[in-house]
């Protein structure tokens, strides 16, 4: 079986309203880069090959026929999470929640994206894993 370097057996596949605008949302908040892009003729886009940091997924266009937009919950680290939290409101995110240190040793903040996807920002504060 052939896996795609970048490509992990399971990647999220989001199915978004507005393609463009929510990539352009994920470049702003998370430095996201596009690295690929299938467009289905007329340009509604079937998949883009989103990377932030080591992470690889695709999102995609709904049809609102028989694709429809399907907002997930996703945990993405990043450098600084009350940096993030800010650029993510100041691109139409809402936020759930302030960031704070967890009893689980990571700073961390919520937000839903304007797809209606669900964040947790986090930053490990230890350099431990979750699991004993």
């Amino acid at each position: 079986m052939y896996i795609p370097d970048g490509y992990g057996t399971v990647f999220p596949y989001m199915i978004v309203n507005d393609a463009n605008e929510f990539i352009d949302f994920l470049s702003k908040v998370f430095d996201a880069e596009e690295v690929g892009r299938t467009e289905f003729p007329g340009g509604r886009v079937a998949n883009a090959r989103i990377r932030i940091g080591t992470s690889t997924f695709m999102v995609g266009e709904a049809d609102n026929e028989n694709i429809l937009p399907m907002p997930g919950s996703y945990y993405v680290y990043v450098e600084d999470v009350d940096q993030t939290l800010e650029k993510a409101i100041g691109n139409g995110a809402v936020k759930l929640f302030d960031a704070a240190d967890m009893s689980y040793d990571d700073r961390q903040a919520g937000i839903t994206d304007p797809a209606g996807n669900a964040w947790w920002i986090s930053r490990r504060l230890v350099d431990a894993s979750y699991d004993p």
